[in-house]
């Protein structure tokens, strides 16, 4: 009986007529008789592991099969006399799992360490005696998979656990590999687990599995296990969709297939050498086509794929199929000029029928066809070295250019496991990425829903600290800006090393590297004042961007000789971080003391207190009309300009009583002016003055917002 058959959910290919091929899965029962019977003889491949061989020379014509050879003698002897629960010999088990991943095209290494990757953990033999025959490499990847078997995925799973796996795996994504052609095969044999374990187990795989098989670019995994699991989870939603398939297999008419003869045609009177596949969606991806689309129309149910050469001629059937046929503008992506964070490089288009059907189109080279199936898999050892790299002894691995890079550092620094837990959940649930530009040309690739913040820390780590706002497209934004794909993100630096990070960033961080940096830093710092008293101070945000500074560079709130509290004989202060000036709307609130701080009402700080719960005082503009305001001037860098600034400030009658400036960046300066004005019907006049002198094209009050939220 195959694998398949013990598991009715299981899903299977629909044939869609004689011109449709289906490759067939091995039969398990009769590798198991075979695998019983032992090899023929010491210098011969047994019979058992043949397809495996033939599937690994596909992709490796000059492998050395000596290693696979030597390791199933090893394991076939060692499982000899266990079974599985569907009846076939254990060594099955083993053997279809090496043959997933040679069929994905993995190197002789990791198909030795598959192979093997039970026998520690359920036999006899030790890691030393793998160690001893197969080397150090097969060695350490069998005692990573031996690890993540004893991990408990469900919800009782101690983080951890969870997080050394983890850990494991970003020292090696192999050992992920080899656990998710290991959890593929186990999926397929599920039917014969009762109902209860088989949702259990297929929870996990959706929540945690499929994820990580999407960020290791594993998409063939990835949409086999997709659909197992919908099998399971949703029998219902599953059987509909899949006489939906069925019904449409059955259609004399098939668009996808008149659209690809065309494609043919056009392609090879422009002399472009291409292949046109039809690529059927699977069960997953049509049942979210349908909730998306509502009736299903035929060239729903696919895609065309079209493999080229070379990168360039992805581009010249770009050129072609626009030209030739419509095509639906909107549908357009570049993932090759800017590859996924998993490896995944193609073009997406899409052309519309006559009919008003639009069909999707993939564009792509053979190579990375192979990488977009198979990901990290297809890349072969990712340690070797090359020819002209030295050996340092350090795994230098070029396979994870995303969030694979990222894991050890965010790890390492995750101040608790629990927190490590929560945001990992929280960035395997992100399943879509956006990529944004750097002034100087370069990109960062951010989950969707990434903020200003995200940016920050992704491209300077921990030095984010001191980041005190940032322009996107040119324009100032708060570091709370949610970022569009395509966006150009600039962000600005303080310079003081003292720097800290807001604890209101954590409101608007989404990725690990933001979060765990931000929490290790507030964790490390636990004589630190509590957010709400620092803004009370004004010190809600201590870096010049937002306040005013003292002669002595720190943040201070300044007495107000001006303003009456309802609170008899209280120290009445103007907070710092906004600066209340007349006639601004201000309101007050009782600090340590004694004393009242005075905040303009639409003060960052003023609402951040009233949600917890904080007694707001009635304060009031008296009859002093002398006012301290801090001014920012943004400007373009020049000769004499602090000069020519600073005079147009005294003329108007201002007292400057402090001053910031920051080095420039990107020909721009920024400067902080804390000023004492006789009046505050002065203010405006003052600001105008300030825009008026050559090369300042911005001065604005600071307040709260303004970089920190």
């Amino acid at each position: 009986m195959s694998a398949e058959a013990t598991n009715p959910a299981t899903p299977g290919p629909v044939t869609a007529g004689p011109a449709a091929r289906w490759r067939a899965r091995i039969d398990l029962r009769r590798l198991g008789r075979a695998a019983l019977l032992g090899p023929a003889a010491r210098d011969r491949l047994p019979d058992a592991i043949g397809h495996v061989a033939e599937a690994h020379r596909a992709h490796h014509p000059d492998a050395d099969l000596e290693p696979l050879r030597r390791a199933y003698v090893l394991a076939e002897s060692s499982h000899r006399g266990q079974m599985r629960k569907s009846g076939e010999p254990y060594i099955t088990h083993p053997l279809a799992v090496t043959l997933i991943l040679a069929e994905l095209g993995a190197e002789t290494t990791t198909l030795t360490a598959s192979l093997l990757h039970d026998t520690v953990e359920d036999t006899e033999v030790t890691l030393d005696q793998v160690g001893g025959q197969f080397g150090a490499e097969v060695r350490y990847l069998v005692d990573g998979v031996t690890k993540l078997e004893k991990v408990d995925y469900g919800a009782a799973a101690e983080p951890e656990t969870f997080r050394k796996m983890l850990v494991a795996t970003g020292n090696d994504v192999r050992v992920m590999s080899i656990k998710l052609a290991d959890r593929l095969h186990n999926m397929r044999t599920l039917g014969v687990m009762r109902p209860e374990k088989q949702a259990r187990i297929a929870k996990v795989t959706r929540d945690v599995l499929i994820p990580l098989a999407e960020r290791l670019g594993v998409q063939a995994l990835k949409t086999e296990l997709e659909d197992l699991v919908f099998a399971i989870l949703h029998p219902e939603e599953y059987e509909h969709t899949r006489e939906l398939i069925v019904d449409n297999a059955s259609r004399a008419d098939d668009p996808l297939a008149e659209v690809a003869d065309e494609m043919r045609t056009v392609l090879k009177d422009s002399d472009i050498h291409a292949e046109v596949l039809i690529r059927p969606r699977h069960f997953v991806s049509v049942h979210r086509v349908a909730r998306k689309r509502g009736r299903l129309r035929g060239a729903d149910f696919g895609r065309l794929l079209v493999l080229v050469g070379e990168d360039a001629d992805c581009y010249g059937v770009l050129g072609e199929l626009h030209t030739c046929m419509t095509p639906v503008v909107s549908e357009f992506k570049d993932f090759i000029a800017v590859p996924k964070f998993n490896l995944y490089q193609s073009l997406h288009t899409a052309v519309a029928r006559e009919d008003g059907q639009v069909v999707e189109v993939l564009i792509r080279t053979h190579q990375m066809h192979k990488v977009a199936e198979a990901g990290v898999i297809a890349l072969g050892n990712p340690y070797a070295p090359s020819s002209d790299e030295p050996v340092d002894g350090e795994r230098a691995d070029p396979t994870r250019p995303g969030w694979l890079s990222r894991l050890l550092d965010w790890q390492e620094a995750a101040p608790d496991t629990d927190t490590f837990w929560s945001t990992l959940r929280e960035d395997l649930a992100q399943d879509r990425e956006i990529t944004v530009f750097r002034p100087d040309g370069g990109t960062l690739g951010l989950p969707e829903g990434a903020t200003c913040v995200d940016a920050a820390y992704a491209q300077y780590g921990e030095d984010a600290h001191a980041c005190i706002g940032a322009r996107v497209n040119g324009r100032l934004a708060t570091l709370s800006t949610v970022l569009r794909d395509g966006d150009t993100v600039q962000l600005l630096m303080g310079q003081d090393p003292a720097s800290e990070p807001s604890r209101e960033w954590l409101e608007h961080a989404h990725t690990p590297a933001a979060r765990i940096a931000i929490q290790r830093w507030l964790a490390s710092h636990p004589s630190h004042e509590d957010e709400e008293d620092r803004a009370d101070a004004g010190a809600t945000a201590p870096r010049p961007t937002t306040e005013a500074l003292s002669t002595d560079g720190s943040p201070t709130a300044r007495p107000a000789a001006n303003v009456v509290a309802d609170q008899p004989g209280a120290t009445v202060r103007l907070a710092g971080c906004c600066t209340p000036v007349p006639p601004d709307e201000i309101t007050g609130f009782a600090v340590r003391g004694g004393a009242v701080t005075v905040h303009r009402v639409e003060c960052a700080a003023v609402n951040r207190m009233k949600g917890t719960g904080r007694a707001e005082i009635g304060v009031r503009w008296g009859d002093t009309t002398e006012v301290r305001v801090t001014l920012v001037a943004e400007s373009f860098v020049r000769p004499h300009l602090l000069a020519d600034l600073t005079e147009a400030m005294a003329q108007e009658g201002a007292e400057i009583v402090s001053a910031t400036v920051e080095p420039p960046t990107q020909q721009r300066v920024r400067h902080m002016y804390t000023v004492q004005l006789p009046d505050a019907a002065h203010l405006p006049a003052l600001m105008r003055a300030m825009r008026n002198v050559a090369g300042v094209y911005d001065v604005s009050r600071t307040q709260t917002q303004l970089g920190v939220s």
